[in-house]
């Protein structure tokens, strides 16, 4: 089976055990600093940017502004993820990821540079939007990239826990970014709003030179060398994105279902908690800060322990756990919030941000991929998850914002809908899995391997009791 792990799954002259630990360096530690950068700019539009970029307006209005230079980079996602999926399945996951990671490292370095709009007038945020959307751009593409290349060099029981490695890296950079973050916010609001913010934009520069040297040295997986190779035997060789649109519209619908819920309830719990408790509630923003610190910190742990749970129960069952618990704790979040106590804070932020997002999250590297056969795995994951991220992940602290400050009392219940929501559409799509299922119907014969794709492998856990491990 196309699908099967192998041993060959590397680069010529690159041992198994050498190419694992090459995928595992650069997906963790460059989706580290990836993930550094995009919170970064998503904590500083919370808490810096409505003040020097849109100053004419009130705070809660400046913030406001801030969130939508935040959505503007989430709306262009999903042209990142189908671009460079589509260039992904064509020319190779480490071209793309080396490419993405260069695009977001200098788009970042660039908005420490920005002059603000006390300099410039408008020309500064309108910069600002354009450096947004080339970040989100990049960030488009690197998820899908980096979990189907942990995922393609997995061995077969053990996808779960290396699926996972993406995850990880985001809750390092998450770490880094909240750290910095803290650090920003101690200082008084004169130097952190003159020059202090500046610098974690500016030190990106030499943070991507070093994920630059790590993805160089990535090993390409070898179902993407088996998909090249059937390709140049084929007379007509098809195109990524047209084969994912005609043949797997089912996977890209369980991956776009997935991606809406999860990141309207991750964006909500880790940016606009911060908004909300320093615009609504009077919380200090180093108390916010320091709480995502705690909870990323609790989430370098609890991603390894979901990732093993993926392999000893299913991704699929891990996933629409994470999904049922967030459901439970969407009214509890905002009481706990509510009570302005740093300690109770610290403690919702890290259940949320902590234990339930990486309960959804850590499954979705292997889950995800394994909707689509290897000649549009990255497509169809790029596409459907940047899609949904678009929509919720980018749109959702925005309503979130508007719902609050559009309540006399400052209400927050239809706040807690949206992440009930969210986490509805989570367990729907987990349901849908398409490995779950029988492959065809008994009584319909399958097509010859010459006029489709295969099928995507299911992974070791999710095959039923009673079959082999390996995919027929």
């Amino acid at each position: 089976m196309e699908h099967a792990p192998q041993k060959a799954a590397q680069d010529p002259g690159t041992s198994p055990a050498v190419a694992r630990r090459r995928v595992a360096t650069a997906t963790i530690v460059g989706s580290a600093l990836e993930w550094y950068d995009f919170y970064l700019y998503a904590s500083m539009a919370a808490l810096v940017f409505g003040k020097i970029f849109f100053p004419q307006t009130d705070d809660a209005a400046g913030t406001m502004a801030a969130f939508a230079t935040f959505a503007a980079g989430f709306l262009a996602r999903p042209l990142g993820g189908v671009l460079f999926g589509h260039l992904a399945d064509r020319i190779g996951r480490r071209n793309v990821l080396i490419i993405t990671f260069v695009l977001m490292g200098v788009s970042t370095g660039l908005i420490g540079l920005l002059p603000t709009y006390d300099t410039v007038g408008v020309a500064a945020p309108v910069a600002l939007v354009v450096l947004r959307i080339l970040q989100g751009l990049g960030s488009g593409a690197e998820y899908a990239s980096a979990a189907v290349v942990a995922y393609e060099h997995a061995d077969e029981n053990r996808r779960g826990r290396q699926g996972a490695w993406p995850a990880l890296g985001l809750n390092l950079g998450l770490l880094l970014s909240s750290l910095t973050v803290t650090l920003l916010t101690s200082l008084d609001e004169e130097t952190l709003l003159n020059w202090a913010w500046r610098v974690p934009f500016v030190a990106s520069f030499a943070l991507a030179g070093i994920g630059l040297w790590v993805r160089r040295r990535v090993p390409e997986s070898g179902d993407f060398h088996r998909t090249k190779e059937k390709q140049k035997q084929d007379a007509a060789p098809k195109m990524p994105l047209v084969t994912l649109l005609r043949e797997h519209r089912r996977g890209l619908l369980v991956v776009l279902a997935v991606s809406l819920g999860y990141n309207a309830l991750s964006y909500i719990f880790k940016t606009f908690s911060l908004a909300y408790l320093a615009d609504f509630q009077d919380v200090s923003a180093s108390v916010g800060a320091f709480g995502v610190t705690l909870a990323s910190a609790t989430a370098i742990v609890a991603v390894p322990f979901f990732g093993w749970a993926s392999d000893r129960f299913g991704s699929r069952k891990v996933l629409a756990g994470g999904g049922i618990a967030s459901a439970l704790f969407a009214f509890p979040f905002f009481v706990l919030l509510d009570t302005r106590n740093s300690v109770v804070i610290w403690l919702c932020l890290i259940i949320a941000t902590g234990i339930l997002a990486p309960a959804m999250f850590a499954p979705q590297g292997s889950f995800l991929s394994r909707q689509f056969p290897a000649d549009v795995r990255v497509s169809g994951v790029g596409t459907g998850r940047e899609l949904g991220a678009a929509f919720s992940g980018g749109l959702a602290p925005l309503a979130a914002l508007a719902i609050v400050g559009a309540s006399a009392s400052h209400a927050t219940w239809g706040v807690s809908l949206i992440l009930v929501a969210g986490a509805v559409v989570v367990v729907i799509g987990s349901l849908y899995d398409r490995s779950a299922g029988p492959a065809a119907p008994a009584a319909v014969p399958r097509e010859s391997a010459t006029d489709r794709s295969p099928d995507p492998a299911p992974d070791r856990e999710e095959v039923p009791a009673g079959r082999s491990g390996r995919a027929d």
